[in-house]
């Protein structure tokens, strides 16, 4: 019987000749999915679904991983794309869609009074951190959780192959929700912190006071407190996570949900911070590239228009509400833990015994794309996922959770398991 993935396992012999790990994306690579089990190439995107190059369907809970927060294919934002497609997509001066976006980012966003764009997370993260070192004039930053892949951050991860040590070592990474190990720092350098970026959540819930005793913290010590709303921006309040939590930073960036696929993000931020841009250096040919502004501002205003997150919200608990009902029935408590805010709940594997929780969520996995569910261990709700698309997920947990409950009782899980366990790039959150 043919594999119904071999166009995707052909294509990735194929690809491995002329692309590195034949993906532009480590989280989208063959490394991070059941290898020969699994849907390695998709070919398009419709509402909540996708489906890959052999012609498998399946609902999408990953959806770009965030970016895609309205669905694939919305027609109000493909609308403003081919509007503007229309009229041209990178000019020799900037378009009037830069100013009208940032109108509309001021208006939303607590910590912005200016606004700067650029392409992808990284970007913004990235220039965040150059703007707090020429404010304070400090050279250390202090980071908690994932920030993009910019020496500046990646060197002081186990993935800092080719980052200059000396550049590592001015960034401290630190575990979320542990003031103590930010009061050790700071003193022992009192005058160097330029900054503390941190994503305001993600798996991990900030602590009662955790984020308010940053922010008097950074006050107190001339630090700037910069959030990292990547993924939480537009998902959990308009205002991103600053909005939810009722504490605005000093500079802020937003990227994914903001062009629902097209390549754009924003670095937010105190007007007297901000205009420190005009002498940083952070220019880019594509910055300002029109396709990506039309987008988000479609994004923006169906989100306001159509009360998007409230949706997500709603979606993601009775989602994440039923699926913990299923892994109490099958007696999964002790190995599969659910965590995070309802619009992007994480599935937390443990290990049990002498099993590590990776080779749960391998198994998982490869059970979750056999029903027709493409997932990474989250639920990364979109707008557009429907009754009968949650209505399928379950299906597909009920099928997969008693099969996996029937492995471990059985005894002989790693024997069923078809394919090597999955590995992490590396500990991303840690």
């Amino acid at each position: 019987m043919a594999n119904r993935y071999d166009k995707s396992l052909k294509n990735l012999e194929r690809s491995k000749h002329v692309i590195p790990l034949g993906s532009q994306t480590f989280s989208k690579s063959y490394t991070q999915y059941p290898q020969g089990h699994s849907p390695l190439y998709i070919e398009r995107g419709n509402g909540g679904r996708v489906w890959d190059i052999d012609g498998n369907e399946y609902v999408d809970l990953v959806c770009g991983l965030l970016p895609v927060i309205l669905g694939y294919c919305d027609p109000d934002v493909d609308a403003a794309i081919k509007k503007q497609l229309e009229k041209g997509i990178t000019f020799s001066l900037p378009s009037v869609l830069e100013t009208e976006l940032a109108e509309r980012l001021v208006e939303v966003i607590p910590s912005a009074e200016m606004v700067r764009f650029g392409k992808n997370g990284s970007d913004a993260t990235s220039a965040a951190i150059r703007l707090a070192r020429a404010y304070t004039g400090r050279d250390r930053v202090i980071a908690l959780g994932y920030h993009g892949w910019q020496d500046w951050y990646i060197g002081a991860t186990t993935r800092n192959k080719g980052v200059p040590s000396a550049v590592s070592k001015l960034t401290h990474k630190l575990p979320f929700n542990d003031l103590d190990a930010i009061y050790d720092l700071l003193a022992e350098y009192p005058e160097d912190i330029a900054a503390i970026i941190l994503e305001p959540m993600s798996s991990i819930e900030p602590d009662d006071g955790y984020l308010e005793s940053l922010r008097e913290l950074t006050k107190k010590n001339g630090v700037l407190l910069i959030f990292d709303e990547v993924i939480t921006g537009f998902r959990f309040a308009l205002g991103g996570a600053q909005e939810l939590f009722k504490i605005t930073p000093d500079l802020s960036c937003f990227g994914k949900a903001l062009g629902n696929g097209m390549p754009i993000s924003a670095v937010v931020g105190k007007k007297e911070i901000m205009m420190e841009m005009q002498e940083v250096f952070f220019s880019g040919t594509f910055s300002g590239e029109t396709l990506s502004l039309a987008a988000a501002i479609a994004v923006v205003d169906k989100i306001k228009k159509d009360h998007v997150i409230e949706s997500l919200w709603k979606k993601g608990s009775y989602l994440s509400e039923e699926v913990t009902n299923r892994i109490k029935e099958n007696g999964l408590s002790d190995f599969i833990k659910l965590s995070g805010k309802s619009p992007w709940k994480m599935l937390n594997f443990q290990d049990y015994g002498n099993t590590e929780g990776a080779l749960f969520k391998t198994y998982y996995m490869v059970e979750m794309l056999k029903h027709g569910v493409l997932t990474i261990g989250t639920h990364n709700i979109c707008y557009a996922h429907n009754d009968e698309d949650m209505e399928h997920i379950l299906k597909a947990y009920d099928k997969t959770l008693m099969n996996l409950s029937n492995a471990i009782s059985d005894g002989n899980i790693k024997n069923k398991l078809p394919c090597p366990t999955i590995r992490p790039v590396f500990n991303v959150r840690g």
